[in-house]
C-alpha cells in the first residue's frame, strides 16, 4: 500500500459518492482518480486497466457534457431508462471488447491477468457509458464488475484498492436506489 494508492482510493471514493448523488462535481473528481490509477496500474502491470483509465478520461469528459445538458429546470440531473436493445448492444460490445483486449494483452504484453483484466475493463467501459447516459442500470453492471475487481485486486496485493471496490459495491447499491427513486418521481 503506497501513498499514491491511499490518495487514489480517497479521490475515487469521493467521485463515486458524488456520482451516486448526481452532483456534477463528480466528473472532475473522477478524472483525477483516473490519472492516479493510471499510474498505479502501470506500476503493477495491469495494462488493460491502465488503458481503461485513459479511456475513462475520455468517457468522463463525455459524461460531464451529457450531464450538463441533461438537467431539469431545478438543476437536477435527469435519469433516462435503458432500452432493451441498447442494453443488449452494450453487453455484446462488452463481450467483443473483452475478447479483443484479452487476445491483444495475452499475445503482446506481459500483463499479469490479461483475460480477467480485459473482461473487467471492457465491461467497465460499458458501465461508464451507461452512467454518462444517465441510465440507472449502470449501477447494476457496476455491482457485478466491482465484485470481480475486489478479487483481482486482492490477488495482486492491492488491498486498499480491493477495499475501495468493496465500498464501491455499497455505493453502487445506494446509487441504484437513489437513481431509481429519481427516475420514478413525477
Amino acid at each position: 500500500m503506497s501513498l499514491l494508492e491511499i490518495l487514489a482510493v480517497a479521490v475515487s471514493f469521493a467521485g463515486i459518492w458524488l456520482t451516486a448523488r448526481r452532483w456534477i462535481l463528480c466528473w472532475p473528481v473522477n478524472l483525477l482518480a483516473c490519472a492516479l490509477y493510471f499510474k498505479i496500474f502501470l506500476d503493477v502491470r495491469l495494462y488493460s486497466d491502465m488503458a481503461l483509465q485513459a479511456l475513462f478520461g475520455v468517457a468522463l469528459l463525455y459524461g460531464w457534457v451529457v450531464w450538463t445538458r441533461g438537467k431539469d429546470t431545478s438543476g437536477e440531473v435527469l435519469i433516462k431508462p435503458l432500452q432493451p436493445g441498447a442494453a443488449l448492444a452494450g453487453l455484446a460490445s462488452g463481450v467483443v471488447g473483452a475478447i479483443t483486449i484479452g487476445w491483444l494483452m495475452s499475445r503482446h504484453t506481459d500483463a499479469a491477468l490479461p483475460w480477467l483484466d480485459a473482461l473487467l475493463s471492457s465491461f467497465s467501459l460499458v458501465a461508464q457509458y451507461w452512467t454518462a447516459r444517465r441510465h440507472s442500470a449502470s449501477w447494476l453492471l457496476w455491482i457485478v464488475v466491482d465484485a470481480a475487481y475486489v478479487g483481482m485486486f486482492a490477488f495482486k496485493g492491492l488491498w486498499l484498492t480491493a477495499g475501495l471496490y468493496g465500498a464501491m459495491i455499497i455505493l453502487a447499491v445506494l446509487g441504484y436506489q437513489r437513481w431509481r427513486q429519481a427516475a420514478n418521481r413525477p
